[in-house]
């Protein structure tokens, strides 16, 4: 899988899974532009990477905006000179009785994580059809989309529509050779690994909780060119969790 010189851009990528998979694209030879509404964590994650050599580029982003969204792409034109890949990584949380939740709080939560999905794949879409072989979007959906706990209505909402819109944008930009595909992931740990407990890791098929290279990787496959008959999925990342029995035995 050869990203040498692909233009990347990654949204939420100074922080968590975002961090991961730019610093995925970027040890593989992307150009890679780190989009976030974080400053202070997108220069640092800029700065990290530079010094080991890798050609980054953060742009200040908040993905509810669709001027910042376009601005994105635009810097990524004129700097790199293409787009060849985007991955739609920003999104939030929002876990509050449904009796709480205030209408701003909804939209909020709609516009970050799934009107972004739209918009940032319009406007990047517009680039990648102007590339001979086409390119590459992939949608960071969730485990939540298939399956929930009480009060996460919108985080529910956004993630399953993510799955939904993944397939619709597949096949409307077929024609402009651009594939699209969806990840959800389970658990995946930011923080301190060696934290976890024995507990948390046998909850999972895998006997281990995830970790952001584990989704990288799984860009990594939906993005490269070798890979394009694989277009319109959702592909599962989760340590089979969704799919382990949880009766106790007596």
């Amino acid at each position: 899988m050869d990203f040498i010189n692909k233009v990347v851009i990654v949204t939420g990528g100074a922080k968590g899974i975002g961090r991961g998979i730019v610093s995925a694209y970027a040890e593989k030879g992307a150009k890679v532009l780190i989009a976030d509404v974080d400053e202070l964590e997108g220069k640092q994650t800029e700065l990290v990477l530079k010094q080991s050599g890798k050609d980054v580029l953060y742009v200040k982003t908040d993905v509810r905006n669709e001027s910042d969204i376009i601005n994105l792409m635009v810097k990524a034109k004129d700097t790199y000179g293409r787009v060849d890949i985007l991955i739609n990584n920003a999104g939030k949380g929002l876990f509050k009785s449904l009796y709480d939740v205030t209408v701003e709080e909804w939209d909020d939560i709609i516009q970050t994580n799934l009107r972004s999905v739209f918009l940032c794949s319009r406007e990047a879409a517009k680039y990648m059809r102007e590339n001979k072989e086409g390119g590459a979007i992939v949608n960071m959906a969730s485990t939540r989309a298939i399956m929930s706990e009480p009060n996460s209505e919108g985080y529910a909402a956004t993630k399953g529509g993510i799955v939904a819109i993944t397939h619709a944008l597949a096949s409307s930009l077929s024609k402009d050779r651009i594939t699209v595909n969806a990840i959800s992931p389970g658990w995946i740990h930011t923080g301190d690994y060696s934290q976890l407990t024995a507990l948390d890791h046998q909850q999972h098929l895998s006997q281990r909780v995830g970790k952001p290279d584990d989704i990288a990787r799984a860009c990594l496959y939906l993005t490269a060119k070798e890979n394009d008959f694989v277009t319109g999925i959702n592909l599962v990342v989760d340590g089979g969790m969704t799919r382990k029995m949880i009766y106790e035995e007596e």
